[in-house]
């Protein structure tokens, strides 16, 4: 009788330990399930899409400005993927493939200074380039895309645009020619307009 207390208590300590065993088990599938494994992808992918929200927010508010048209979202169970709503198409959930030239650089740029809004306390982002794109603008949201570039650089940010598009120049501020000459060189000339 005495031999069976001690291997009923022995079971019942055995029974204890592998419950707290297979606890700690879950806990940390539960873990392995949020963070992922050890090349830290799966967490990654997750900052990164903590990230990418504070992006839409911000490009969000850039494209009221742009093209009311455009809202931007994350695209459902993904991290990392964006769609767009487009709102005169009755809310229609377009993926960012699908959009033209102009409405693709209208996005794009809102991305841009949506990132830029990010900066940190201590880190402030003063410069922008923009490598053309606004050749596939027609003139109203060129106009648009212009004004938004003159209060940035209002607020102190420098704007570089780099454009080969006839008129654009003589709309921006100080500009920086390269002009080909002879032999395969060039000539980088500061213009400041009149």
């Amino acid at each position: 009788m005495q031999a069976d207390d001690q291997a009923l208590a022995a079971r019942s300590a055995l029974a204890a330990e592998l419950a707290a065993a297979q606890a700690e088990h879950q806990r940390w599938r539960e873990l392995d399930v949020l963070i992922g494994a050890a090349d830290g992808a799966k967490f990654r992918d997750f900052a990164q899409s903590l990230t990418l929200e504070a992006v839409l927010f911000h490009a969000n508010r850039r494209l009221e400005e742009l093209a009311r048209r455009y809202q931007l979202m994350r695209v459902p169970g993904e991290d990392l993927a964006i769609q767009v709503i487009d709102r005169e198409m009755g809310d229609e959930i377009r993926p960012v493939q699908s959009l033209s030239g102009g409405e693709s650089f209208l996005v794009s740029l809102a991305l841009a200074l949506g990132l830029s809004g990010l900066s940190a306390r201590d880190l402030r982002i003063e410069s922008l380039f923009i490598d053309e794109g606004f050749g596939s603008l027609d003139l109203d949201t060129l106009d648009v895309v212009i004004d938004t570039l003159d209060t940035l650089q209002e607020s102190g940010r420098q704007v570089g645009v780099i454009s080969h598009v006839p008129g654009l120049a003589e709309r921006l501020g100080i500009q920086v020619r390269v002009e080909p000459m002879a032999a395969g060189l060039s000539e980088v000339r500061i213009v400041t307009p009149r």
